[in-house]
């Protein structure tokens, strides 16, 4: 069944496209993390400027 789709005889996700599918959903999980992260830096980051005593 599988092999009459990777061929094209029949209607369906290839083996192909499922890995580049499968490839695309971990880049966007790790993707998404990655800005969680930085989201979260930033927010650390500018607080401890708004703490930090102001020179004169």
């Amino acid at each position: 069944m599988q092999a009459e789709k990777d061929s094209g005889m029949r209607d369906g996700v290839t083996t192909e496209e499922r890995g580049r599918v499968k490839a695309l959903e971990r880049e966007v999980r790790e993707l998404r993390q990655t800005n969680e992260i930085l989201r979260k830096a930033s927010a650390y980051f500018a607080q401890a400027e708004l703490d930090r005593p102001l020179k004169r």
